[in-house]
């Protein structure tokens, strides 16, 4: 088997698997950088040994983060398991990378509106969504029209990180801008079928069950690109939604325009919206259902940096001044 079937094999597992572009990227680059590591060797005649050693060196030579070696192993896992057909024995002795435990960055709720403010259109109709519901950036550009339910005052975020959908609220001030951004997606789709367009991606499961499913307006994304491209997957001309790099210059292009010495992105504004429910005396497991965290340990980090101070405790020096 050579290099390039190799490869050609993977992508087809992984696309199988119905895995994000993303990720296929990612593992295929892995597995490149593991064959060079080892001087071109084919993986099929190298053992659990050669990728140990491959993955020591991201931590000891490299100082890679703990999330990108742990990428990097789910990688090789995945090459062994579902192309090789030859298992990695769970046991390896990995030298893994430290993680570094920082706290995440909180934004006042002032600095949140002063952002705000600063934005204009879809940027800001994103990124309020990102507040007020506590979405991750490409959770929010992943809606589709069908899971805003004005009825019901709800979002439904589908396929979260893990796999998992999950429900949050539709906030009162966003609804009329929710609204709008509808009637306006409605309008272009129209006017793509018109031209004999119309199509938007969904994964090949659902599509083989509902062959027209890709043309109906319900699971057009809520923020459409603003031109159509070709889906990697299918080489079809379909309609995606706009591109997460435009949001995220669009927060560091408001922050710049303020006073804010704050280094704010879009995830700071997730962040910002569990402390402000804790503070607002919000049950910490209903917060960590509405951020979709599995474990409690995760939400409960956003304990530590509530305005009222670390486990609510006065400073000894604030009792000897009045």
């Amino acid at each position: 088997m050579t290099e390039k079937k190799l490869i050609s094999r993977m992508r087809a597992a992984i696309r199988r698997k119905n895995y994000s572009i993303r990720t296929e990227k990612a593992y295929i680059q892995w597995v490149v950088r593991f064959v060079k590591f080892h001087h071109f060797k084919h993986p099929a005649t190298m053992n659990e040994k050669h990728v140990q050693d491959f993955l020591n060196q991201l931590a000891l030579k490299l100082n890679m983060a703990a999330a990108t070696q742990n990428q990097a192993l789910n990688a090789l896992v995945f090459l062994y398991r579902e192309v090789l057909k030859n298992p990695l024995i769970d046991n390896m002795e990995l030298v893994w990378s430290k993680k570094p435990k920082r706290l995440p960055l909180v934004a006042s709720r002032d600095e949140v509106q002063t952002v705000l403010k600063n934005m204009l259109g879809t940027p800001h109709l994103v990124v309020a969504l990102l507040y007020g519901c506590g979405m991750r950036l490409l959770e929010a550009l992943r809606l589709r029209i069908k899971d805003v339910d004005f009825r019901r005052k709800q979002i439904i975020i589908r396929d979260g990180k893990g796999a998992k959908d999950r429900v949050t609220m539709l906030p009162f001030a966003l609804r009329e801008d929710l609204e709008l951004q509808v009637e306006q997606v409605t309008i272009q789709h129209k006017q793509d079928l018109k031209a004999g367009l119309g199509r938007v991606y969904l994964p090949p499961a659902l599509l083989r069950k509902y062959p027209n499913a890709a043309r109906e307006l319900g699971w057009q994304y809520l923020f459409p690109a603003a031109h159509y491209s070709i889906d990697p997957h299918s080489g079809k001309r379909q309609r995606h939604h706009i591109h997460e790099t435009s949001i995220r210059k669009e927060v560091t292009r408001a922050r710049r325009k303020t006073k804010i010495v704050k280094n704010i992105g879009c995830h700071t504004f997730r962040h910002s919206f569990a402390t402000h429910l804790l503070e607002n005396g919000y049950d910490i497991r209903t917060v960590q259902q509405l951020l979709g965290h599995k474990n409690l340990n995760t939400t409960m980090i956003y304990t530590h940096v509530l305005n009222r101070g670390t486990m609510a405790v006065k400073s000894p020096l604030d009792n000897n001044t009045s």
